[in-house]
């Protein structure tokens, strides 16, 4: 069973999704803790419902952040994670985090990579005028937004849609693909070529026929 380590700084809405999953015995992982850099944030509580180790690492206290990161370290190890799932850490990365893990940490972003990478990715989406947003899981390395793409969800934006909308269509699909993909690293399905992640054994692509979104690749409809 892969053991996975969550870092999260508020809500922890998609952790919910992960835990949800694996409630429902569709999702084969253990979640060996859940780190917050933000003592307040809602998803220290969402773990402990569930029993599930919650840390608290404060960045603030760290004068230095390899530091803050070493410590991130110190307790993933401490608890045998092998996978680290960024839900919402609202912390930048460094190359010395993400070389300890490499190709080992993922991360959803609110939008269609590489489109709008940082943050308000759907305020971005909607000040420009696109026609499709969606989310993005996608490996982390050592640029912000910019590692191999796992999967993704596609969405219009509507004419009638604000910055806050967007989010909350995005976030519902947010918490089918990050499960998804957690998922197939779980089955050992996932292998990068040239930055090109492939999942073996998936078809081409999955149409949701009951609604405008795409999925892909390989988006099997019995689990999301």
């Amino acid at each position: 069973m892969l053991s996975i380590g969550v870092l999260i700084s508020g809500s922890g809405s998609n952790l919910q999704a992960i835990i949800d999953k694996v409630e429902q015995g569709v999702l084969d992982v253990e979640i060996k803790v859940v780190i917050s850099n933000n003592p307040q944030a809602y998803g220290l509580t969402r773990a402990q419902q569930y029993g599930i180790p919650a840390v608290v690492v404060e960045h603030q206290k760290f004068s230095e952040r390899k530091d803050f990161e070493q410590e991130l370290i110190n307790v993933l190890e401490q608890k045998g994670v092998q996978i680290v799932v960024l839900a919402g850490f609202m912390r930048v990365l460094t190359s010395f985090f993400v070389g300890h893990y490499p190709n080992k940490i993922l991360n959803i972003h609110p939008a269609l990579l590489p489109s709008f990478p940082g943050v308000a990715a759907q305020k971005q989406a909607v000040e420009y005028g696109a026609k499709l947003a969606g989310c993005t899981v996608h490996f982390v390395d050592e640029k912000m937004d910019h590692g191999p793409i796992i999967i993704q969800a596609a969405l219009p934006v509507l004419p009638s849609d604000d910055a806050k909308t967007l989010s909350a269509k995005i976030l519902h699909w947010e918490h089918r693909i990050y499960p998804q993909a957690i998922s197939w690293l779980a089955q050992d399905r996932i292998e990068i070529v040239n930055r090109q992640v492939v999942i073996k054994d998936a078809p081409s692509s999955f149409v949701d026929q009951n609604s405008p979104v795409l999925i892909s690749p390989g988006l099997e409809p019995s689990f999301v």
